[in-house]
């Protein structure tokens, strides 16, 4: 019994993290994780395919997921990642339009899925949250504006570094990218070849910006602002 209140307690407790939903009654709140699913990918499994039906909002419990475009060259183009706490797939549940990328789990993800009817039913029966809907959206145009900018305008080492800095978070006072993303995912993100990135990677463990370990790269001090 403890466990199962516990297992509530904390899938209540990620429906609350979600801004679309901050403001909402307890109640409601209750009543949509009573209506919501909870699945477990394994890692390489797809979750949405670009041009699927929209059925659902997905929020992340557990794990790391990729939004990205394939061209019939096997090229990707990854958008955005998602891990802990994030939320995805609310866009197409607006406008009714097809899923406009794919989303595929990078490591073992566990998500609560929010049906699309439940969804609706929310934003009937509680209208201010469209006001979250809209900030979210805003944030995220923002977000797309910056990596067009990013691919239009500077160069590989600049998306490389930009990329890096903002994957490192602080463990112990020394700036850590976990888990260590191979270069084929960094060459994704970034719009370039991965033997572009194995280059510039290599010039900056050569002049000790960062090491590159096992399961991490560490970064070591600022990078310069030209390769």
């Amino acid at each position: 019994m403890d466990n199962n209140k516990n297992a509530h307690e904390r899938e209540l407790a990620q429906i609350e993290a979600v801004p679309l939903f901050a403001r909402l009654p307890a109640q409601a709140k209750e009543a949509l994780l009573c209506q919501a699913r909870k699945r477990v990918y394994a890692k390489g499994a797809i979750v949405i395919n670009e041009g699927d039906a929209a059925h659902g909002l997905f929020i992340v419990c557990s794990g790391l997921l990729k939004a990205c475009l394939n061209d019939d060259q096997g090229r990707e183009l990854v958008l955005s990642t998602h891990g802990p706490g994030d939320h995805f797939g609310e866009l197409a549940l607006l406008d009714g339009a097809p899923r406009s990328a794919n989303v595929a789990a990078l490591e073992p993800s566990e998500l609560l899925i929010i049906s699309k009817d439940a969804f609706h039913a929310v934003l009937q029966d509680h209208p201010d949250c469209m006001w979250a809907i809209v900030h979210c959206l805003v944030e995220r145009v923002r977000d797309l504006t910056e990596n067009v900018r990013a691919l239009a305008l500077v160069d590989v080492f600049g998306r490389l570094a930009r990329l890096l800095t903002g994957l490192s978070a602080d463990e112990d006072g020394v700036q850590v990218i976990r888990p260590r993303p191979t270069q084929q995912d960094i060459a994704n993100r970034i719009g370039a070849s991965r033997e572009m990135v194995s280059r510039i990677l290599k010039e900056l463990v050569f002049g000790g910006f960062l090491s590159l370990e096992s399961d991490r790269i560490v970064v070591h001090r600022k990078f310069p602002s030209r390769w």
